[in-house]
């Protein structure tokens, strides 16, 4: 069954349709969520809700960009709201894509070789929170500033701001880790 036909279905409320879509995407999105989430419970709840909002919401999917994506939206977003409701810090990441150095716009943001992806990623743990979810979602997620200022309600200003700012204070504590003093 292609992956339209089973949307289709699922917006029909076919509920075989619903289970099949949720075994295909649940373990990506439960990933997504453990990011930002430091409890994995927390993380299997906010993938619970997910799936209800998209399953509820599905009539608006008009198939722009692919249902992952939309779905991986959700999850951020459900995750975000969950972390602010309960003011929790974000937390390591298990696995990562760091887009860390943006040659082409930053020849600056470049590091020593004997920084670790720990070291990565207890510092960007370190950062003020405003920082730290734009940080995330920049680096860690690849959204635009667009796509940043959509999902945390901030002009693309303040996305782009918070962003220079917290890559800044992130490249201070690396520093400040390579020449050994503590965070």
């Amino acid at each position: 069954m292609f992956q339209v036909d089973i949307i289709e279905q699922c917006k029909q409320n076919n509920r075989k349709a619903q289970m099949q879509l949720y075994s295909q995407y649940c373990d990506g999105m439960y990933i997504v969520a453990k990011r930002f989430l430091k409890d994995a419970a927390d993380a299997e709840d906010v993938v619970q809700e997910a799936f209800i909002k998209a399953f509820t919401k599905l009539h608006q999917y008009k198939g722009d960009v692919t249902f992952g994506a939309w779905l991986k939206r959700i999850v951020v977003n459900k995750s975000i709201d969950f972390l602010k409701s309960k003011k929790q810090q974000l937390v390591a990441l298990d696995e990562v894509h760091l887009k860390v150095v943006d040659t082409q716009k930053d020849d600056k943001w470049l590091v020593d070789d004997t920084i670790t992806l720990t070291d990565v990623k207890v510092a960007i743990n370190k950062l003020p929170n405003k920082y730290q979810y734009v940080v995330m979602l920049y680096l860690i997620e690849g959204y635009d500033h667009q796509e940043i200022s959509e999902i945390l309600d901030i002009t693309e200003v303040a996305s782009r701001t918070q962003l220079s700012r917290g890559k800044a204070k992130l490249q201070e504590l690396l520093i400040q880790k390579q020449n050994g003093t503590r965070y």
